[in-house]
C-alpha cells in the first residue's frame, strides 16, 4: 500500500486514539522535551475510567498530572529518572523509581523486563519516503517503540527532523494525531560567580581536539562560555544546549579531530528553546541515535579525548559520588553519568570530571562531606572517579590512596568546613585518611 494511503487511514482525534489503552496497560511516554503534551492530555482525561495504568518514562517536562494525589488509582508512574513534577509521587508511593543506567533503559523494553503495551511518541511528518524523525528524543524512546503493541504518534510540523538512527516508518505506526502543539522549550540557566568558577576550573582541563559529553544546567553552559579560545572540539554526549551552537558557528566546534563519527556531533536527545531545535533541524551535522548506542561505555572508548563533564550533590573523602539521592530520597536519577565516566576512562587521554558547588542551600552545607549522608545511594563508585572540581579548585583521584584523596577533597571544600569535615573524620574513628 502507498504509505501516503496508509498514513491517511491512521489520522484520528487523540481522544480516539487513546481509548486503546485499557485497565493495567503499561504505557511509555516519550522523554524530556519530546513529551506529546496533547497525547498525554488526553490519557489523563481518561482518567475515571482507568485502573492501575502503569506509565513510565525519564524526565518528566510535561504537567506531569497522573502524578497527582488523587489519580493514584488510575495512574501508577514508574520513572527511570524522577523529575520534580514526579518526585513527589516516588516519594509517598503513589510511583517508584527503577535504578538503571542510561544507556540500559532500552534493554528494560528491548528484552522484556518491561513490556511496553503503548508507546507515545512525538515525531516529524513523514518525508517523502514515508519516515517519521523522533527529533529531539530518540534515547529510549525509539526502542520503545520498537517493541510495543501499539505505537501512538503526535505528528507534528514543529519537531526538527533530525538525522542519524532517529526515524520510524509510517506502517510502523498504529494511530496519528496531527498536531501544531509548540514543542517543549528549556530556557538557558542563569550562570552565578560560583558556576563560572566551577566552569573555567573545567575548561582549563579541556585540550584542543577534545570530545565533550555535557549535562544540563549552568555548569555544563559556564564550561562552554570558557571554550571561546579552543580548537577543533567535538560532540558526542546525551545531549546539548545553545551554547554547543554558538561554538559551532564560532569554529571552535568541529568535530575534525573525532576518531569516531568525525565532522559529526552525536546524541541521543536535547532540551533548549526553539532556536536550538531549528539548528539541528535536517542537520546532517548533528547525529542522533538511540542511547544504548551513544552512552555505551565500548562506543564511548572509541573515540580519543573524551572530556565527561557530570555534576553531583555530595562527595565523600573516599570519592564516592552521591548524584541522585539526597538522604535515602530520590531526587532525580542515574542517568549517564556512569555510562560517560566509564567510557571517559576507555578513551585514550580521556578524561572524567564531577563537577559540584562546594556548599547547598546558601553556604549552610558542605557539599564535601566525610561520608555520604545516611540512606543516600552512591551513583559513581571510588574506584570509578578520575577529577572532581569545585569553585575552590580540582582533585585529580585517579591512582590516589584515601590520605590522598581526602587531602585534596577537604582542599576543594568551602574552607569555613575544613575543621568540620576533620572533625567528622575523627568521629568515624578513620584518623589514618588525614595526613599526618
Amino acid at each position: 500500500m502507498d504509505w501516503k494511503a496508509d498514513y491517511a487511514k491512521k489520522i484520528v482525534t487523540a481522544e480516539e486514539a487513546l481509548k486503546v489503552v485499557t485497565n493495567g496497560d503499561r504505557v511509555v511516554f516519550a522523554h524530556a522535551c519530546g513529551e506529546p503534551l496533547e497525547l498525554v492530555d488526553a490519557l489523563v482525561a481518561r482518567a475515571a475510567e482507568l485502573r492501575h495504568v502503569e506509565i513510565v518514562h525519564m524526565v518528566a517536562m510535561g504537567k506531569g498530572e497522573y502524578a497527582r494525589p488523587e489519580y493514584a488509582e488510575s495512574f501508577y508512574h514508574n520513572s527511570v529518572f524522577v523529575g520534580a513534577s514526579t518526585r513527589d509521587a516516588v516519594y509517598q508511593g503513589r510511583g517508584d523509581y527503577t535504578p538503571t543506567f542510561f544507556s540500559e533503559i532500552p534493554d528494560l523494553f528491548l528484552k522484556g523486563y518491561l513490556p511496553v503495551d503503548v508507546a507515545l511518541v512525538h515525531l516529524s511528518p513523514p518525508d517523502r519516503h514515508g519516515f517519521c524523525s523522533f527529533g529531539i528524543s530518540v534515547d529510549y524512546t525509539k526502542p520503545a517503540a520498537s517493541v510495543a503493541k501499539t505505537v501512538i504518534a503526535q505528528v507534528n510540523p514543529n519537531m526538527p527532523r533530525t538525522h542519524g538512527d532517529s526515524f520510524i516508518h509510517v506502517s510502523q505506526i498504529d494511530h496519528v494525531v496531527e498536531s501544531e502543539q509548540p514543542i517543549i522549550e528549556l530556557q538557558p540557566p542563569k550562570i552565578g560567580p560560583v558556576e563560572a568558577a566551577i566552569g573555567k576550573n573545567i575548561a582549563d582541563l579541556i585540550d584542543d581536539g577534545a570530545s565533550l559529553q555535557l549535562g544540563i544546567g549552568a555548569i555544563p553552559d559556564a564550561v562552554l562560555s570558557f571554550l571561546h579560545h579552543k580548537n577543533d572540539l567535538g560532540i558526542h554526549t546525551e545531549m546539548f544546549s545553545e551554547g554547543v551552537v554558538d561554538l559551532y558557528n564560532e569554529g571552535v566546534v568541529t568535530n575534525r579531530r573525532k576518531t569516531l563519527h568525525r565532522d559529526k556531533m552525536t546524541c541521543t536527545f536535547l532540551m533548549g528553546t526553539r532556536r536550538l531545535y531549528d539548528f539541528v533541524d535536517d542537520n546532517p551535522m548533528v547525529n542522533m541515535f538511540p542511547v544504548n548506542y551513544t552512552n555505551d561505555p565500548y562506543v564511548i572508548g572509541q573515540i580519543d579525548n573524551v572530556v565527561s563533564i557530570n555534576s553531583a550533590l555530595q562527595v565523600d573523602l573516599m570519592g564516592q559520588v552521591v548524584a541522585d539521592t539526597m538522604g535515602p530520597m530520590q531526587f532525580t536519577g542515574i542517568g549517564g553519568q556512569v555510562d560517560f565516566v566509564r567510557g571517559a576512562a576507555r578513551s585514550k587521554g580521556g578524561k572524567a570530571i564531577i563537577a559540584l558547588p562546594s556548599t547547598a542551600k546558601k553556604g549552610e552545607i558542605s557539599r564535601i562531606v566525610a561520608t555520604v549522608t545516611e540512606g543516600a545511594a552512591v551513583t559513581t563508585m571510588r574506584a570509578d572517579v578520575d577529577y572532581v572540581v569545585t569553585e575552590h579548585g580540582v582533585a585529580h583521584l585517579k591512582g590516589r590512596g584515601l590520605r590522598d584523596r581526602a587531602a585534596m577533597l577537604i582542599e576543594i571544600a568551602d574552607p569555613k568546613f575544613h575543621d568540620q569535615i576533620r572533625d567528622d573524620v575523627k568521629r568515624l574513628h578513620c584518623e589514618g585518611w588525614l595526613p599526618r
